[in-house]
């Protein structure tokens, strides 16, 4: 299995559930995480990562951590600083048109996002409310394009486009999609050489259904000219994605796998669950297990099942525990000596 890992925690696209899968994995096997410091849940993003962002690094002995998954946003020479050589470096990318309807309930106050009641108001008229010069823009255009490192106000040029590609594949071994969720999962767990059980989750930050609403092929068409060069980079991917599939894995096979993911899935949450599935923040009655809320968004937790033992009961627990929770547990392990 491989154990040097560099994932790029793209916002608002199933990221917080594979950072789950990430944490559970490390916590398993002892591998060591590249923290921010003081122990927060982003590496100084917006700003480009750079090593000393990472709690217990040094110039004169670079450590080397296991995983990075933080948000952050890339830069690729600083990251060699802190992960060895030969580190597995992914992501997941979801299709830019949700991305954005997804952010702008998540992010309403933002600049671009709080003056304007709409996502179709805001995409009638974007530049009426988006200022380039806005330190949080990032949220309201290009996400994708930005969190990759590259400026989301670039012009989109054949040329541009291509060059920004290739940095990616040059970069990433391997590009996963959000809208295909449980075959990206068994994909990751073939070029990982993991098992079943470690890819295994269960759906987390997610919104309640409440706060989505449908958008029409207008605005649809906005949404994607306004994020241009985040679609070139979607697009682009999801067809290498299929590609890889079928080199290295094949539909039947991959069609098997994903049964069994469900399957499996499904086994565990008659096991862990009350009620098999998410529910609603003020129905979650173990504090510990409450996800952050954020903006105008509802985000959904689990409620785990009375009287399970002492073990089911904690590899339960693992998969349900919000990032922010799990990895501050985390960071108390790694650092236990330091802290006071």
């Amino acid at each position: 299995p491989k154990t040097d890992i560099v994932f790029l925690k793209v916002h608002k696209s199933a990221s917080s559930t594979v950072m789950n899968i990430l944490f559970r994995f490390g916590e398993m096997h002892n591998l060591t995480f590249a923290f921010p410091i003081g122990g927060g849940n982003q590496l100084f993003y917006p700003r480009h990562f750079l090593a000393r962002f990472v709690e217990g690094f040094s110039p004169s002995s670079p450590q080397r951590f296991n995983i990075l998954c933080h948000h952050m946003r890339f830069l690729q020479p600083e990251v060699h600083k802190v992960v060895s050589s030969s580190a597995f470096y992914f992501s997941i990318l979801r299709n830019p048109v949700k991305l954005m309807e997804s952010s702008f309930a998540y992010y309403k106050g933002a600049s671009a996002f709080s003056r304007v009641r709409s996502l179709e108001e805001f995409v009638r008229q974007p530049y009426h409310y988006y200022n380039p010069t806005d330190g949080d823009r990032h949220y309201a255009r290009n996400l994708m394009t930005f969190d990759f490192g590259f400026n989301p106000d670039g012009e989109v040029s054949a040329e541009r486009v291509k060059l920004m590609l290739k940095a990616i594949e040059a970069s990433f071994d391997l590009l996963l999609i959000s809208e295909y969720f449980d075959e990206s999962m068994v994909l990751l767990k073939e070029m990982l050489c993991w098992d079943l059980d470690s890819v295994v989750s269960f759906p987390l930050n997610i919104r309640d259904s409440s706060t989505k609403s449908p958008l029409s092929d207008t605005v649809v068409e906005k949404i994607k000219d306004w994020n241009r060069l985040d679609w070139e980079i979607y697009t682009h991917f999801n067809r290498t994605f299929w590609e890889r599939i079928d080199r290295d894995i094949g539909r039947e096979r991959m069609q098997r796998e994903v049964k069994a993911l469900r399957e499996r899935q499904g086994e565990l949450a008659r096991t862990c669950l009350q009620g098999m599935g998410s529910v609603a923040p003020k129905h979650i009655r173990d504090s510990s297990l409450k996800p952050l809320q954020h903006g105008s968004a509802r985000i959904l937790g689990y409620n785990l099942k009375q009287g399970l033992d002492k073990e089911t009961e904690r590899m339960c627990r693992r998969l349900v525990t919000p990032e922010l929770q799990y990895s501050s547990a985390l960071y108390k392990k790694q650092f236990a000596q330091n802290l006071p």
